[in-house]
């Protein structure tokens, strides 16, 4: 497959105090496709995810080293805007965390911090936002009931749509079908196919099923024998998943460990 790159990495070594988390963590990301990181829990997926959008920034002692680059831009040069940053890289968690106001105000908090305030382009964004998550229907007549009485599988949409109210350009998912019932995990998976047409979206996944159904790459993480998380194998979630280069990464993805 032929895409344009969206973020790279380039010898991305990161610390959290003395301890050496990820170790020389080089890859490129293609836009508009999803990217599955995988591996066995404690091998730093979740740390490798939230390099991207500089959450590991609000982690005291933290260090890193190496670049990483949106767009061919360099995100951890000292003039980044943080702020920026993070409106053009969302991010969705594993549990659904809806924010104690309506729905409507779960979807409109981030444009008003970026300083729109009209009625109506905001009434536009709500109805965007939702339609995009397949929730306009089910709550255009609920706007202003709380947000976090939604099933679950809703509130995870509605967090979805909450991200995308702001125009990212890529999307962070850290297991965030984890805490769904099948039926809600599978409406997130065809929305994220969905979404890839027009966004680019990394995803944290323990399962190597969905990892297998959704992703168009797949990157697999292991810790060394020093603990350092590190990317063992990187490609296309075909190649990966019927002929992977490597008997540990087959070991993985067929279950005989993690």
């Amino acid at each position: 497959m032929d895409y344009d790159i969206k973020i790279s990495t380039k010898s991305v070594n990161l610390y959290y105090g003395k301890f050496h988390a990820l170790g020389d963590i080089t890859f490129d990301i293609p836009a508009r496709a999803i990217t599955a990181i995988i591996g066995p829990s404690g091998c730093g997926k979740s740390t490798l995810l939230r390099l991207f959008n500089r959450m590991n920034d609000l982690i005291p002692g933290v260090t890193v080293e190496g670049e990483v680059y949106l767009n061919d831009v360099p995100i951890y040069d000292k003039d980044m805007d943080v702020v920026s940053l993070r409106q053009k890289i969302g991010m969705v968690f594993q549990k659904p965390n809806v924010f104690p106001m309506s729905i409507y105000e779960n979807i409109v908090i981030g444009p008003k911090r970026h300083g729109i305030r009209g009625k109506r382009k905001l009434n536009e964004i709500v109805e965007h936002s939702l339609s995009q998550v397949a929730l306009w229907d089910e709550l255009k007549d609920i706007l202003n009931k709380p947000g976090q009485g939604l099933a679950m599988g809703q509130q995870q949409r509605l967090c979805i749509a909450r991200a995308l109210a702001v125009e990212p350009e890529v999307l962070l998912m850290d297991e965030s079908c984890s805490a769904l019932d099948p039926q809600s995990t599978m409406k997130i998976e065809d929305l994220m196919q969905t979404l890839a047409e027009k966004y680019t979206i990394i995803i944290v996944t323990h399962n190597m099923e969905q990892a297998a159904r959704v992703s168009d790459m797949s990157a697999f993480m292991m810790i060394d024998e020093n603990k350092i998380g590190r990317l063992h194998e990187y490609s296309e979630t075909s190649q990966m998943f019927i002929n992977p280069k490597d008997k540990l990464t087959e070991d993985y993805i067929t279950g005989r460990f993690g």
